[in-house]
């Protein structure tokens, strides 16, 4: 009746509860306090204990605290990750994800690049030819009068006065009339004005009129265009004297400018299209004939020449033209690797090669032979294997991670000792 009564108690049934409710959670959940929970990681308190930063691994304390990097919490250091290789360096999954570390596997294809040049139009040397004087004397007149002109063979372009031609006129017509007698000297006369270009119906018309001809009258001995005017009216010539250079523009050069680090690519033979600036979606394709074997000590280029026919004159010397190459690597397939997976020292090119078959993200940098490269790709010589991990994304972060850890990297090629840092926040200076 008395438990009935206390219990019909409000206040006192009330109390009761707490205090069973509480004497039950106590025995429940009670426990040695030897464990503490540090920034949410919960580690048994020994003194082998080392801490470190998910975001930089090379961090090691022997106490828990921040990073004195980026201010981050440390972690406990998995003691049982140990790297598979002394030179590797591991990273915690969370740090390659705050990194965002990526990887490529090296692959085995077929090079392909395309490669962009930029040249102009050229005249084809081999057919360029120079109009020389073939008499000499003082220039009358120029029928061909500025640079640009077209000539065709047998063209009159300039009247020269000749005292020399004069004179073999002379001894033409004294030979004529002692032909029968002295043939010889007949067909030496002859030669003579062969020899000043005067051709067969000139002569005969010389020996026909017995007239004289004041004037030599030089004809063009081949067509094209003329490039050069090298003399004026008044002018006094000798034989052989340069007057014009002409120029044939049926076949031309398109010759471009290709950097070294091209140059492997390039092989005579290799079909390129192209296309002109003053001719905007017209489209030309040539055929690499001539790969110059010096390079231009400026541009630090060696021109690639292409043959082109050019009948209807729409390329002229010149002008500025583009071209694409899809150029293919001789010797079959090549380990090819992104080049945003290469560190380059200028002595040495690097990767970071992740280690197959580890708990954590651990990888060790290897050094590479490179050979030419592509867009956005280099061709590996030595120094990678087919199915490898390379990383491409990231590689600075994991290289300084090296770094600090003492493990082989860009700038350091053999391992430095590793130390564990420890707080002296207390020491006074």
């Amino acid at each position: 009746m008395k438990i009935k009564t206390y219990l019909s108690n409000k206040y006192l049934r009330s109390t009761l509860f707490i205090l069973l409710g509480l004497l039950l959670g106590w025995f429940i959940f009670h426990k040695p306090p030897t464990d503490k929970n540090v920034s949410g990681w919960k580690v048994s308190e020994t003194q082998n204990t080392i801490w470190t930063c998910a975001m930089h691994p090379q961090i090691r304390m022997n106490h828990p605290g921040k990073c004195p990097i980026c201010g981050m919490d440390l972690i406990p250091l998995k003691q049982e990750i140990a790297p598979v290789d002394s030179d590797a360096i591991v990273m915690t999954e969370e740090a390659a994800k705050l990194a965002e570390v990526q990887t490529s596997i090296v692959t085995s294809q077929n090079p392909v690049k395309r490669v962009r040049l930029y040249g102009k139009i050229e005249a084809d040397e081999r057919l360029i030819q120079t109009q020389p004087a073939h008499v000499a004397g003082r220039i009358e007149k120029l029928l061909v009068n500025f640079t640009g002109e077209k000539v065709q063979k047998g063209q009159v372009i300039a009247q020269i006065y000749s005292p020399g031609l004069l004179i073999a006129q002379q001894e033409l017509l004294e030979a004529v009339k002692m032909k029968n007698e002295r043939p010889d000297i007949y067909e030496v006369a002859r030669d003579k004005l062969f020899q000043m270009k005067f051709t067969e119906s000139q002569i005969l018309s010389i020996e026909r009129s017995g007239t004289i001809r004041p004037v030599f009258e030089l004809e063009a001995t081949v067509s094209g265009i003329v490039i050069a005017k090298m003399v004026n009216v008044g002018d006094y010539v000798s034989l052989g004297t340069p007057m014009y250079q002409i120029a044939d523009l049926s076949k031309v050069w398109v010759v471009f400018d290709a950097y070294e680090s091209d140059l492997p690519w390039i092989r005579v033979g290799d079909r390129i299209l192209f296309t002109a600036r003053s001719q905007p979606g017209k489209e030309y394709t040539g055929i690499v004939s001539f790969i110059d074997p010096v390079i231009d000590p400026q541009k630090r280029t060696a021109r690639i020449r292409v043959e082109i026919q050019n009948e209807a004159n729409n390329l002229k010397p010149e002008m500025f033209v583009s071209g694409i190459l899809m150029a293919r690597l001789s010797g079959g397939k090549s380990l090819v690797i992104p080049q945003s997976a290469v560190l380059w020292t200028g002595k040495r090119s690097i990767v970071y090669v992740r280690i197959p078959d580890t708990k954590e993200p651990t990888f060790k940098m290897r050094e590479i032979v490179l050979g030419p490269s592509m867009e956005d790709s280099y061709v590996v010589l030595d120094g990678l294997r087919e199915g490898e991990e390379v990383v491409t994304n990231g590689t600075f972060i994991v290289d300084a991670a090296a770094q600090l850890a003492g493990k082989p990297s860009m700038m350091n090629s053999e391992k430095r000792k590793n130390t564990v840092l420890h707080d002296h926040s207390g020491m006074k200076m």
